[in-house]
């Protein structure tokens, strides 16, 4: 058989997208809990091997089974206790589409959620200077609202497609939109209209490729202490504002195949935060900083001494780095691009749904080289 990979991967990724959309999660306990549903949407997608339907939409009509729902052990009911009228926790959205589109319960909520993801790619040389970096952005929304209303989502005024735009205006180098969606006041009003499909679908995607301020600088120095020794300084300072942090922050520092010892250790202000944890992994030449939470205008140190069995040259010192960076960044983007209002259409005035934004920064490739002293 001489099948396209490409249609093989395509067709991968559109059942994924409705095993989550029908089970609320996809992992390992939610396909476990629905095997029958998951059976029955495999048996209506394909045919003797072949795609038939693929769409989240079309396939409500052919399923009858009601998923189990996969409540997640990640939140704790402290946590939940916190929550407020005006904030939700971020599985929120994850519940099944059957469940979400069942009217029948009184206490059922015609909800909303939207969800502005931005993920970096960054590369910044020895002598700090960026040498590249892209944003690829995406607005998420996923629609648990009866009736299908349509709705009105408007961006900001100053946003900008192409070349140009004034300063402090959005840019966008490139972008496409959904399927559903009519352009008819974009380009005075910078308004998109559209229907929501069922399930998960991408509203917007973007990219932008012009300068951005990185939410983290990141500033190293390598040296030699002794013939046989190497010390690494590692200092991050965020560069976000106060109220915002880092999440799950991971830093990766690859050392040289022929280290004997290495001890990464903490400064004393990065030890007193109490969010930071490192290690050295010797199986795989690499030492791991973990911080939990980054708080924003705050600055973390690391210091990583490096012993060789030969003496230090400027190859093992090659071996060395880059700094790669893992990390998000709930509530904050660094385009700017935002979402200014998302409205029912006249004809619905009296539909009133709960509407759920939030924004989210990742990191794509983020990478600094070192600096050798």
């Amino acid at each position: 058989y001489n099948e396209s990979a490409s249609e093989i991967l395509e067709l991968l990724n559109r059942l994924a997208k409705v095993f989550k959309d029908y089970c609320g999660v996809l992992t390992e306990e939610a396909i476990r809990k629905n095997f029958i549903l998951i059976y029955e949407l495999l048996d209506e997608m394909l045919d003797f091997g072949y795609p038939q339907l693929t769409s989240t939409e079309a396939l409500k009509n052919c399923v009858h089974n009601e998923p189990i729902v996969v409540v997640p052990q990640s939140i704790s009911s402290s946590l939940l206790e916190t929550m407020t009228s005006r904030t939700k926790s971020s599985t929120a959205a994850n519940q099944p589409l059957a469940v979400g589109a069942a009217r029948s319960s009184k206490n059922q909520k015609n909800e909303i959620y939207v969800d502005i993801i931005e993920k970096l790619t960054l590369l910044v040389n020895s002598n700090g200077v960026v040498a590249n970096c892209s944003i690829d952005g995406s607005i998420l929304m996923k629609s648990f609202l009866s009736g299908n209303p349509e709705l009105r989502v408007a961006l900001n005024e100053d946003l900008v497609i192409g070349k140009g735009g004034s300063y402090g205006s959005v840019v966008l180098d490139d972008c496409n939109f959904h399927e559903c969606v009519r352009l008819d006041e974009f380009e005075n009003g910078r308004v998109l209209h559209f229907i929501p499909p069922d399930g998960e679908f991408s509203l917007l995607n973007y990219r932008i490729t012009a300068d951005f301020r990185p939410p983290f600088k990141v500033y190293t120095l390598l040296e030699d202490s002794a013939p046989y020794k190497m010390e690494l300084s590692v200092t991050i300072r965020a560069e976000i504002p106060d109220g915002n942090h880092g999440a799950n922050v991971m830093v990766r520092i690859p050392m040289p195949r022929n280290t004997t010892i290495c001890i990464p250790e903490l400064s004393a202000n990065t030890q007193a935060d109490g969010n930071s944890t490192v290690e050295y992994n010797s199986s795989e030449k690499k030492t791991y900083w973990n911080i939990r939470k980054f708080n924003g205008g705050s600055e973390l140190s690391l210091k990583v001494k490096i012993t060789l069995d030969t003496l230090v040259t400027n190859a093992h010192k090659r071996e060395v780095g880059p700094v790669n960076m893992s990390f998000e960044i709930p509530m904050y983007n660094v385009s700017h691009l935002q979402v200014r209002y998302l409205r029912i259409s006249e004809t619905h005035k009296s539909y009133n749904p709960y509407r759920w934004v939030r924004y989210i920064t990742q990191s794509s490739s983020y990478v600094c080289r070192l600096t050798n002293g």
